[in-house]
């Protein structure tokens, strides 16, 4: 059976001479066919213009490096049920919000036995069936992923169209590699878990993460699931772009680490690199390339913990002549709540401190911690999560 071919349309004529079910169930047919070679040509890595009009799909791609709502024909937006963990709230209301309708919340009842393991319960079961469904998860600390996870293998289970794992944190990702024998790479663990989430009716299930930290940890994940990764970085581009000292902008790498990770995203941007150098027991940061002199200096890492690096940077760039100097990761993870280290600029710029601190959501606890403090903002992922969900 050949599909039409692309940009011809069925005219009123034709289509009132479809008499019987038989006939129009093989129209629908043909119809799902096309639409999902049309899904099946979609890239996130190539950048092509959109489709002239809804109703011709033939020339639609994804631009690089994330998917944007609005380039999404209509006739290709799903529906979508979203489930999510409750620390997960506000962002799932947030990513409703961007959907343009798309997106609609399911209740999950989280409780607990006695004994402490979870008693759970999916509202709305049969309702979901042949649905797109998605669940938004936060693994922030072990204690809360085995329950997490009880969802996550059940949904798929009750006949869902589809699956989607929005996950924007991956958090065992700085544990990717053995340095020696009887290290443990739990970032493959993690991996491993997810890829067994039990095929739907439609096929396998979607992972989208957010920044994972180490590029070669994209091949961790199994056959059985179809990970999408996504980046924070066109929020802060466009954040950039609002500023009023925009033209004065130059990104700073803390280590040759970040700079493979991010720098094709800034090429249009002056760049500085920062390297770690060996001190005894210490490891300082150094300048390597780049004049930060007069600038504004934005350094970007997908991650801060403890953020000594980042302290450290900017305290060398302050050094170096910065004019004023920023930060930007998309996981703010800060155990302990060491983002208490770092302080707003003063009367005396870059020497004082930051002047921004840009986060996402990924971290729910982190944004209640930081929301209305200074230098940090929140930059929100829900719309290209939203997004995502259409893929």
């Amino acid at each position: 059976m050949s599909a039409r071919p692309a940009g011809s349309s069925l005219s009123a004529t034709s289509r009132q001479q479809v008499p019987s079910s038989h006939s129009r169930c093989a129209a629908r047919h043909q119809s799902l066919l096309r639409s999902v070679g049309t899904c099946n040509s979609m890239s996130n890595h190539h950048m092509l213009k959109p489709a002239n009009s809804l109703g011709d799909t033939s020339d639609y791609r994804i631009q690089a490096p994330n998917v944007t709502l609005n380039e999404v024909p209509e006739c290709l937006k799903k529906d979508c049920l979203l489930f999510y963990y409750p620390d997960c709230e506000q962002l799932a209301r947030r990513i409703v919000q961007c959907s343009d309708g798309t997106v609609e919340l399911a209740e999950i009842n989280w409780k607990r036995f006695a004994d402490g393991f979870p008693n759970l319960f999916v509202k709305d079961a049969i309702r979901i069936r042949n649905r797109h469904v998605a669940f938004l998860a936060s693994f922030h600390t072990p204690g809360v992923i085995f329950e997490q996870i009880s969802i996550i293998y059940q949904l798929p289970r009750l006949f869902v169209g589809s699956f989607t794992l929005v996950l924007p944190y991956f958090p065992t990702g700085t544990a990717e590699r053995v340095e020696a024998e009887g290290d443990v790479a739990t970032a493959f663990t993690l991996a491993r878990i997810i890829s067994n989430i039990p095929l739907a009716r439609g096929g396998p299930a979607s992972v989208v993460i957010f920044d994972i930290h180490a590029l070669q940890e994209r091949f961790y994940f199994g056959d059985q699931v179809l990970p999408l990764f996504e980046s924070g970085i066109p929020l802060l581009r466009q954040r950039l772009q609002q500023l009023p000292d925009a033209s004065n902008i130059t990104i700073a790498y803390p280590d040759e680490g970040a700079w493979k990770r991010f720098h094709y995203q800034f090429g249009d941007y002056p760049e500085v690199i920062c390297t770690k150098v060996r001190d005894g027991d210490k490891r300082i940061v150094r300048l390597k390339e780049g004049t930060p002199r007069g600038r504004h200096v934005v350094i970007v890492d997908d991650l801060v913990q403890s953020g000594g690096t980042l302290i450290e940077c900017q305290r060398l760039l302050s050094t170096q002549g910065a004019a004023h100097v920023s930060a930007y990761v998309t996981h703010g993870v800060f155990p302990n709540e060491s983002w208490r280290r770092f302080e707003g600029e003063g009367g005396n710029g870059a020497a004082d401190g930051f002047k921004y601190f840009w986060i996402t959501d990924s971290c729910p606890a982190t944004v209640t911690s930081v929301t209305d403090r200074a230098p940090f903002e929140v930059l929100s992922l829900a719309a290209p999560i939203a997004a995502a969900l259409q893929i």
